[in-house]
């Protein structure tokens, strides 16, 4: 193209110099001029052309190839280009960059899909098993050499891949028998759909969490058991003596009476204890139906009455919930926060929100006191444990037992503004699955 650039301006002056009246030798010396000078830049510009370009092939053929340590050299500002190798140049050390975050990326997640103690596998869209980690060729008791490449129905696993998910069921592996909780997902790999299963044993962590509550029961069964056993056996033995006397002593029948009345007072106690622990374990499954949040309050509030508890309002929420258990729970929150202003002095408050960004959509109800606040909020929770004189001790587990139930929360904390308590709970806007409580399942 550059020699046809070239080629009728070279053409016309050789017919002019040809035709006329010039020597053979100023023929001939312009004549060789003129294709030299033509030949010559067309020749320099196809290499000025050719070879970055061919430049640049090689390195697009190498970053094709997966090699990103090839550059191009001789690349400078100004010249087209030279601008295009430059950009070349600085994607290939970004790509090379790229190229060692994804393999440390991946080498972090060999690592750790071998280290943790959860089975995972991959099948395709065949039930072919692509991938498995260490712990799912130690449940399977193969290795994972063995193992790959064969379908699910061969290595046991068909039923994990069919039916809800997710789900516990209680199986035999060769590896290992207890329950399992079966985790899928759906992904895409070399633009084919890929199945991952995961299953997790449940049995060691909810052996773990039976111990640790039957600890903690124990602890606080003992502890009670032993608070009114230890006076009745020391009063028993008390009466026991004064009746041996022979004769009696004078006053007698009232040391008799003093110690019996003692016996059933702590008899008395102790009742009242394994009742509320069984009305703590019983807790039913909520019954959910749609409530309106300010007519709950405002029922509750009503039971306050005389005191003064301020509603604060919210907008229109509704909720799905049982309204005897919602408003039982209520009705403990806004009396342990009248009882905590009693004496001090001060308002109590009541109030509803929407959480905004919550996901799912979730409310929370606030009640606020201006009271002392909480000495000790890490026994807030602990079964039987109160800070009230003749207090029961079940109130705050027993509500937070039903907010977890109706799929939320519960929390209390002091107030960062001022003196006083704040006890928040969230519920979901949408119906929550209601979940058994945990001390129901463990007796």
């Amino acid at each position: 193209m550059a020699l046809a650039s070239a080629l009728p301006g070279a053409g016309i002056s050789l017919i002019f110099l040809w035709t006329g009246d010039y020597t053979p030798k100023v023929q001939w010396t312009l004549t060789v001029l003129i294709v030299t000078f033509c030949l010559g830049f067309a020749f320099a510009l196809r290499e000025r052309v050719v070879l970055p370009l061919q430049t640049l092939s090689n390195l697009l053929a190498a970053l094709g190839e997966g090699d990103f340590s090839i550059r191009a050299r001789g690349a400078r500002g100004g010249d087209p280009l030279g601008e295009v190798m430059i950009e070349v140049n600085t994607l290939v050390e970004t790509l090379r960059h790229q190229r060692l975050d994804a393999l440390e990326a991946t080498t972090l997640l060999r690592k750790v899909m071998a280290e943790i103690d959860v089975a995972v596998f991959t099948f395709d869209e065949e039930q072919e098993l692509k991938f498995v980690n260490r712990a799912g060729a130690r449940l399977l008791s193969q290795p994972a050499e063995r193992l790959l490449g064969r379908r699910a129905d061969e290595t046991g696993l068909e039923d994990c891949l069919t039916g809800d998910a997710p789900r516990v069921i209680n199986t035999a592996f060769p590896g290992g028998v207890g329950r399992w909780e079966i985790r899928r997902s759906s992904f895409r790999q070399g633009g084919r759909p890929h199945e991952l299963l995961v299953l997790s044993d449940l049995s060691q962590p909810l052996r773990e969490e039976e111990r640790q509550a039957w600890q903690r029961l124990i602890r606080v069964i003992g502890h009670e058991m032993n608070n009114s056993l230890a006076p009745i056996k020391s009063i028993a033995g008390s009466l026991s003596t004064i009746v041996e006397h022979n004769p009696p002593p004078a006053d007698w029948r009232d040391d008799v009476q003093r110690g019996l009345g003692v016996i059933a007072s702590r008899s008395e106690s102790l009742s009242r204890f394994m009742s509320a622990y069984a009305r703590l374990a019983k807790l039913p499954a909520p019954k959910l139906a749609a409530l309106d949040v300010s007519a709950v309050v405002d029922r509750v509030v009503t039971l306050e009455k005389p005191h003064a508890i301020e509603i604060a309002g919210g907008p229109q929420l509704t909720v799905h919930g049982d309204s005897d258990q919602l408003e039982q729970l209520l009705i403990n929150l806004t009396r342990n926060a009248v009882d905590a202003v009693r004496e001090t002095g001060g308002g109590v408050r009541v109030g509803w929100q929407r959480l905004p960004g919550s996901s799912p959509p979730t409310m929370e109800l606030w009640v606020e006191d201006d009271g002392p606040g909480l000495s000790n909020t890490g026994n807030l929770f602990v079964p039987f444990f109160t800070t009230k004189p003749g207090g029961s001790g079940i109130g705050l587990v027993l509500s937070r037992q039903i907010a977890e139930a109706h799929g939320g929360s519960l929390t209390l904390e002091n107030r960062a503004d001022r003196s006083g308590c704040r006890a928040s709970l969230r519920l979901p806007l949408q119906p929550a699955a209601s979940r058994e409580p945990l001390l129901a399942r463990s007796s």
